[in-house]
């Protein structure tokens, strides 16, 4: 599986973004997309996940809840966030993921796959 990430950029306090993560490949593979941010100095850290199959399963963050929302177009291959009311903790480079497993949703090292970093830059 493959994955490529868009859509970052640079956003005053309170703006939005939405990202973008195309899949290709084996997607038949997994079980939830995630995605992931990585400010400088710090380790990376779980955001938001989505079940790829069936009913939608959401997952967040507690920092993030409210702000930003995971969706996906399985037509398409991709899943999407859209991050509403940005602060400048949320400066990052955002990663989206693919896992396999049905646990640990929340976990870097469960992931199997993913796709390049994109940048996120609040500014206040």
């Amino acid at each position: 599986v493959q994955l490529q990430a868009s859509g970052g950029g640079l956003v005053q306090r309170g703006g939005s973004l939405r990202l973008s993560c195309a899949a290709s490949g084996r997607t038949g593979s997994i079980y939830y997309m995630g995605w992931f941010r990585q400010a400088p100095g710090k380790d990376r850290e779980f955001v938001a996940a989505i079940t790829w199959h069936g009913d939608p399963t959401y997952r967040y963050t507690g920092s993030v809840k409210g702000r930003f929302t995971i969706s996906r177009d399985n037509a398409k291959n991709s899943v999407y966030l859209q991050m509403n009311s940005l602060k400048p903790e949320d400066t990052a480079v955002y990663y989206c993921a693919g896992l396999s497993g049905s646990s640990w949703y929340d976990r870097v090292h469960e992931y199997n796959y993913w796709g390049q970093g994109t940048q996120v830059t609040v500014s206040s």
